[in-house]
């Protein structure tokens, strides 16, 4: 049965999916804007730091204020409504409550989010991918030993590269390559959200018109975001990543199956099974007609004569060699698409993608030269940007995770282009995220003398 089908059957009974959001900004708002227009699924409770603002973004996306007014959870599931409130926590612990979409964009935060939900029976669709990057492999345990479910968002980039390596995979063909588009040029690792909007290519007219936030769409610009989606990926799927970090190869879509080959064909990958982001630049800045910066991809090999004769006799678009064929999305929808999430999840059980193993990492790097004292700020700021790098270099490094480079101080010296180490920085070792991070790097320690 169709989730969809599933999803009607719901309404009908009058048993409708019951949904808590915590963080009703850009992306929050891009699924309340679907939700009023999706059967079997009640919006029970929205917990946002600022309850002015949710309401404000409802009416930007079409909500009737007549449907935020219940005073309480209880209300809400009485007179089909939605609560507005500051406490999470409230939500999260609330015993009707079926799914958390946790969509705040802060990984501390989110990862505190998580494992609340988690011991109070919640399954958790986790939009903050930056949580994942740095600790989701550990978040997919604590869920299951919890029996809930733990699940990237559909709509969001690695989500949708997982439906495509897990399409791969089922059909029977060995994934070369997988990954994302990216505007991408290398001077943008040092950009800073008074830079972004040029870079990123909208007006600051445009980006106050949506309420986009130049620290957040500076994450997606200077290379973070994609390490961080890149990283997620890796983690559900098994892919390995660059030794060195990401290659950001310029490519149409038609030529994707000829770069994502093995460098020893002719391509950039280093062996084949690796996650990798196309540039819809040239080098010399040139925009690539037909580009994929918006879409994801997936690149198989036809491992016989046969279906490389197939692949010929479809018409399939491959390398020169006939053996190497890219499947692609070309856009994606972001918030729009978080309903397939919350359907599967809630109705089948099933994730939209998670981490099996800890394959990669984002370590912080400098966009600067800093000194002692600097303050670190984070994805999308002044003083770091995230690079990805296989999760053996950064636990041989002592890397200091992307996600945990918030409001950190400095205590010594770190050259631009240099990834920080836990010994260059003055870290709270009190936080949830912390304490999480240290037990996920204690289960995948490296056995003594490993070397990676």
């Amino acid at each position: 049965m169709s989730l969809y089908t599933k999803l009607q059957q719901r309404a009908a009974d009058k048993k409708p999916i019951r949904i808590g959001l915590i963080g009703a900004g850009k992306f929050g708002s891009m699924y309340l804007a679907q939700i009023p227009r999706t059967p079997g699924v009640h919006l029970v409770a929205i917990a946002d730091l600022s309850p002015d603002t949710a309401r404000s973004n409802l009416a930007r996306v079409g909500w009737d204020p007549i449907q935020t007014q219940a005073k309480s959870a209880e209300d809400a599931i009485k007179t089909g409504a939605t609560w507005i409130t500051e406490d999470w926590r409230a939500v999260v612990t609330h015993g009707l409550i079926d799914i958390i979409v946790e969509c705040t964009g802060n990984p501390i935060a989110a990862v505190e989010h998580c494992l609340t939900a988690f011991t109070h029976g919640k399954h958790v669709v986790n939009v903050t991918v930056e949580a994942d990057a740095f600790c989701g492999p550990l978040l997919a345990r604590k869920a299951k030993d919890s029996g809930v479910v733990y699940s990237m968002a559909f709509g969001d980039q690695p989500a949708l590269i997982c439906d495509l390596v897990d399409w791969a995979r089922t059909c029977g063909f060995p994934v070369v390559a997988a990954g994302r588009g990216h505007k991408w040029l290398p001077h943008f690792c040092e950009s800073t959200p008074e830079t972004v909007w040029a870079n990123y290519g909208l007006t600051p007219e445009q980006a106050e018109r949506g309420g986009l936030n130049p620290k957040m769409f500076n994450s997606f610009l200077d290379g973070s975001k994609p390490s961080i989606e890149s990283t997620a990926v890796a983690n559900a799927t098994g892919l390995s990543v660059p030794s060195n970090g990401l290659l950001y190869p310029p490519a149409s879509v038609e030529d994707i199956p000829f770069v994502t080959r093995p460098i020893s064909e002719g391509g950039v990958l280093e062996r084949k099974g690796m996650v990798e982001v196309i540039s819809s630049l040239e080098a010399n800045g040139r925009k690539i007609p037909y580009d994929i910066r918006m879409g994801v991809w997936v690149t198989v090999e036809a491992e016989t004569d046969y279906i490389k004769n197939c692949f010929e006799e479809y018409n399939a678009h491959t390398d020169p060699s006939g053996r190497y064929f890219t499947l692609y999305k070309r856009w994606h929808l972001i918030g729009l698409e978080v309903g397939m999430s919350v359907a599967s999840v809630a109705l089948r059980g099933e994730p939209t993608g998670v981490a099996t193993c800890w394959n990669a990492d984002v370590v912080a790097t400098a966009k600067r030269d800093l000194k002692p004292g600097d303050m670190l700020d984070g994805e999308g700021g002044y003083t770091v940007w995230g690079k990805l790098l296989p999760a053996q270099t950064s636990q041989r490094m002592g890397g200091l995770p992307l996600g945990l480079a918030h409001q950190v101080k400095l205590v010594r010296a770190v050259k631009k282009g240099q990834s920080l180490c836990w010994d260059d920085v003055a870290m709270d070792s009190s936080t949830h995220a912390y304490k999480t991070r240290m037990e996920m790097e204690a289960m995948f320690a490296l056995p003594p003398g490993k070397v990676g």
